[in-house]
């Protein structure tokens, strides 16, 4: 696809990196030519120096020619201007980036007005990752596939797990549940394993199950799968209130701590059942005042990375509360993994993953039969969500005797609401729903895990 990105900042630049790693023809657009150096210097794209609310920089980007705009500047009205232009001019798709909280409640009515094919808020996007680590305390990240009923669960071995030491075959034998680890990250290192793999404290495993069904198979794991009732904020910024709002609508009690005054009167007049303290979260007192040590879940956001990471390795040593880090440097990621935190997350990775699933959703053809697909371990590896078609070269032959690609698993299958763990003697069958994990390759069609 031929693609413009109007807004070189740190999304902007996630989405150039990502996209054009994926082949994708890039033109990127920004008044600042020191982002815009930054873009062009680093990924095979052309970088044009302008405002991409102009018709005539649309116009030298080629925008009749153009399959997809996507605004992603500092100003929500300037993104939605642009996409209306683009949408005149050129009859492309668009995606705007929407941060205002004014917002929110208009999406729908947005996107119809404007024509957007997508509107993307930032800071709702990252709430909702992190509701669902809340609600799953024991997970670092949580995938969803096939409208919510496969997840794919990440989350770290304790040195006092039953899982050390143990090969995977031992413990799909031992336990007899419908449950597979499909994909291990040891030191960095991202292995899709096989039966005879033993597993180490440390490793962060990423584990395929029926979503209704993953607190009974963590219970015999022997993790704890209580549901996190109180949980405290530490900052009070947008993303902060779009998190509390859903965890209040849950029936969990939300304490956010928030150093502006303002600030604090704002969110008590928004989030009335809320407890909003005015006081500066690094002040490790004031947390432990505040109830640290009686948490259940404890996220860090304030606005500054560094703060995150401390406030988050203070409330491990002082509590049994699971840590959530917001981190918006993604080069600090080889750092953090040696801290073992618990949660980290990266807002623009958050962000420019919703937009490359669309971009290969949009650019759906013949040999693209993607339904939904997520980046593993910082992009190491991939899963993959595939309809199988009727004519699929993988139907009505038993999984053990099909010659598929090396580093490449079909970890689940969903089959008429029931869903599969498959072993080598099932088979895909034309309409159901197959999830793939794979690495060192990327695929547009299901075919393309067999060998050729």
């Amino acid at each position: 696809m031929k693609i413009i990105i109007v807004g070189c900042g740190k999304v902007g630049y996630t989405l150039v990196e990502q996209l054009s790693a994926e082949g994708h023809n890039i033109i990127a657009i920004d008044e600042n030519m020191e982002k815009l150096t930054a873009v062009t210097n680093n990924f095979d794209v052309i970088g044009i120096e302008g405002n991409g609310v102009s018709y005539e920089i649309l116009k030298e980007a080629d925008i009749k020619g153009t399959d997809l705009l996507i605004a992603v500047t500092g100003s929500d009205e300037h993104n939605l201007l642009c996409c209306m232009i683009a949408k005149k001019a050129g009859n492309c798709k668009t995606i705007a980036r929407v941060r205002n909280p004014i917002y929110h409640n208009d999406v729908e009515y947005l996107k119809n007005e404007f024509g957007l094919a997508m509107i993307i808020n930032p800071e709702s996007a990252l709430a909702q990752e992190m509701s669902q680590i809340v609600r799953f305390p024991f997970a670092q990240k949580i995938d969803s596939f096939a409208n919510g009923h496969i997840n794919l669960v990440h989350f770290r071995v304790d040195t006092d797990s039953v899982l050390v030491g143990r090969s995977l075959q031992d413990i799909r034998l031992s336990l007899k549940s419908q449950m597979l680890v499909c994909l291990v990250n040891r030191d960095g290192e991202v292995t899709i394993p096989r039966g005879e793999f033993v597993i180490q404290a440390g490793d962060v495993l990423g584990v395929v199950a029926e979503r209704a069904k993953v607190n009974t198979y963590f219970k015999q794991l022997a993790i704890s799968t209580t549901r996190a009732k109180d949980v405290i904020i530490l900052g009070g910024g947008k993303t902060s209130y779009y998190l509390a709002k859903i965890l209040l609508k849950n029936g969990q009690n939300v304490k956010i701590i928030e150093i502006d005054r303002e600030r604090c009167e704002e969110l008590c007049e928004r989030l009335p059942k809320a407890t909003i303290i005015h006081g500066d979260a690094t002040d490790h007192n004031l947390l432990l005042q505040e109830g640290l040590e009686d948490a259940d879940v404890v996220v860090s956001m304030t606005n500054l990375d560094e703060e995150n990471i401390l406030l988050s390795m203070f409330c491990q040593s002082n509590s049994n509360a699971k840590t959530i880090t917001k981190v918006n440097r993604v080069n600090f990621s080889g750092i953090l993994d040696q801290l073992s935190l618990d949660s980290v997350l990266y807002p623009r990775l958050i962000t420019a993953d919703y937009i490359t699933k669309f971009v290969r959703s949009a650019s759906n053809s013949l040999n693209n039969d993607v339904e939904n697909f997520y980046k593993l371990a910082e992009g190491q590896a991939e899963a993959l969500e595939f309809s199988v078609k009727d004519d699929s070269l993988v139907t009505g032959t038993a999984l053990q005797q099909l010659r598929i690609r090396k580093n490449t698993l079909i970890c689940c299958i969903y089959r008429d609401g029931q869903v599969i763990i498959p072993s080598g003697q099932d088979c895909i069958m034309p309409g159901d729903t197959v999830v793939i994990i794979l690495k060192d390759y990327k695929i547009n069609n299901l075919d393309e895990i067999l060998e050729r």
